[in-house]
């Protein structure tokens, strides 16, 4: 009996011990694991009092925010790399989940048939990863291979009639700005279509019938960007992240190259650009796998900064809320294009224009007449860099942070060239690409315009203020993460939703020094 007591006494006196160790210790505001701020310290009021939802939120915040959080949970995920635990294959979350329903006022048929057999994109065969093993992590993430060669892969729920909506938001801006502005539309694919083996491919849709059915419904004069063709010519290569949802700088380049050619601009070889790498990165794939094996296979990541071309660029820095929601916009400035980033930072993806929350402007010393507006997710954040050599002004506006109106802004800034560049899951979204729509007539901000400045002389090299960065979790630009509902049963929500919980990239929590 003593030593029950003795037994009871230690196990008290040790949860004491834990309660007050970690009562005592800093909560914590942000997890690097997760890429993402923690839940805050609710607000209190007395109906949310007296409806329970205070209580609710402050265990909520509680949970969320216990000291040491990112550790244990590494620890977690370690043990269960050692007992090689697997969610199992019943368990795979579809991102942009069925198919949308086709809506009326679809382009006409036409008798271009060669124009069809232009816009039409090929099947590809994974001759790079096919024979490899597989396993399904946290949120259904596919785990591809082993040790450094360790890939994670995020399943494809959509179908062969979705995607519409992107079409028609080109047809719609074709239709807004005439002759005078070529629309380009670009769907980005992700890596799960070139490097998922055999063993997973039921685990996941083809994204290749839904780019086709985005391109058939184009208007004629609307170009098709096939950078689906592009990429699977150069899938043995580091074209996307093995770590992060992204794709890679380099296949960035390609899907430049590709879209140049199709635009009729110059394009310039890699030979024509500074390689500049970051050491041991880790993306965002680890915090949703869960999947240990991907921090214990870090990666480069590579990109290229142009020479002998000067470019200057300005930024509008979007304020937002807690929400996302932006509440105002600051002054135009100057700032770096390319971003130094640290060896093992998590937000290096940020190196292209230090985010997303801004309209960029970029002037180049390109001669000619040709200025680019690119309409993105962070997708798109790769592309400018590849492309001063081809246009004399490029513009980057994120669907997610855009207050203004687009015909004024087109026009204000004498905008030529329109290129959509959206990864696949948002080119599914009708909601999204509603949003595109929306800018067309959307009532003009009272915030400050980026207006035309001489060309710029510095170039990379040259000295400017650096914007301002504030450690934010981004809203999602892909697919929310929901298993396929049955045939027979309706589906609540077609397309992905805005803000999801799918992987998204970070700003990081301290400004990057200038390239």
């Amino acid at each position: 009996m003593a030593h029950h007591k003795v037994y009871i006494a230690i196990v008290c006196m040790a949860a004491l011990a834990m309660a007050a160790v970690f009562n005592a210790l800093p909560r914590t505001a942000y997890s690097e694991l997760e890429k993402r701020e923690l839940a805050q310290f609710p607000t209190f009021s007395l109906g949310s009092l007296a409806s329970g939802v205070y209580a609710k939120e402050v265990s909520s915040w509680y949970s969320d925010t216990e000291p040491m959080r990112d550790a244990f949970m590494e620890l977690s995920m370690r043990v269960k790399g050692a007992m090689g635990v697997s969610i199992g294959d019943d368990n795979v979350t579809f991102h942009a989940t069925a198919s949308p329903a086709v809506e009326d006022g679809t382009v006409e048929e036409t008798d271009a048939a060669a124009e069809a057999e232009e816009r039409s994109v090929g099947k590809y065969e994974n001759n790079v990863t096919a024979e490899e093993n597989a396993k399904i992590a946290n949120r259904g993430i596919i785990i591809v291979g082993q040790g450094d060669n360790v890939r994670a892969l995020m399943a494809y729920g959509g179908g062969a009639k979705g995607g519409v909506g992107y079409a028609k938001a080109a047809n719609a801006y074709k239709e807004a700005f005439g002759q005078g502005v070529e629309v380009y539309c670009m769907v980005v694919p992700t890596a799960v279509d070139f490097y998922c083996p055999d063993k997973a491919k039921s685990r996941t849709n083809e994204q290749q019938p839904t780019i086709n059915n985005i391109h058939s419904h184009l208007r004629p004069d609307v170009r098709a960007v096939d950078v689906y063709t592009a990429l699977g010519k150069h899938a043995g290569e580091d074209i996307f992240f093995r770590t992060d949802h992204h794709w890679a700088p380099l296949g960035a380049y390609y899907a430049a190259q590709q879209f140049a050619h199709v635009a009729g601009v110059p394009f310039k070889p890699l030979s024509s650009y500074d390689r500049k790498v970051v050491r041991g990165y880790v993306g965002s794939m680890y915090g949703y796998s869960k999947d240990i094996a991907l921090k214990n296979a870090p990666e480069d990541f590579v990109y290229h900064v142009p020479r002998g071309v000067d470019y200057t660029t300005t930024y509008i820095d979007y304020r937002v809320d807690r929400n996302y929601r932006v509440v105002g916009e600051g002054k135009p400035h100057k700032g770096p294009f390319f971003h130094k980033y640290k060896d093992g930072s998590g937000g290096t993806y940020c190196t292209f224009m230090g985010g997303d929350m801004r309209i960029a402007q970029v002037r180049t010393s390109t001669p000619g007449k040709r200025r680019l507006l690119i309409l993105k997710d962070s997708f798109g954040n790769a592309l400018p860099g590849y492309l001063f050599y081809s246009f004399e002004e490029i513009h980057v506006v994120d669907f997610r942070y855009f207050t203004r109106n687009m015909r004024g802004y087109v026009a204000e800034n004498k905008i030529t060239d329109i290129l959509f560049a959206n990864n696949i899951f948002n080119a599914y979204s009708n909601k999204i690409c509603k949003k595109y729509v929306g800018f067309l007539n959307q009532r003009q901000s009272a915030a400050a315009h980026i207006h035309s400045e001489p060309k710029a002389d510095g170039g990379a090299a040259a000295k400017q203020a650096k914007p301002a960065v504030k450690k934010v979790r981004h809203a999602a630009d892909t697919g929310s993460a929901r298993k396929p509902l049955p045939a027979t049963q309706p589906e609540p929500s077609a397309q992905p939703t805005e803000p999801a919980q799918a992987p998204t990239p970070e700003q990081p929590a301290t400004p990057p020094s200038e390239e």
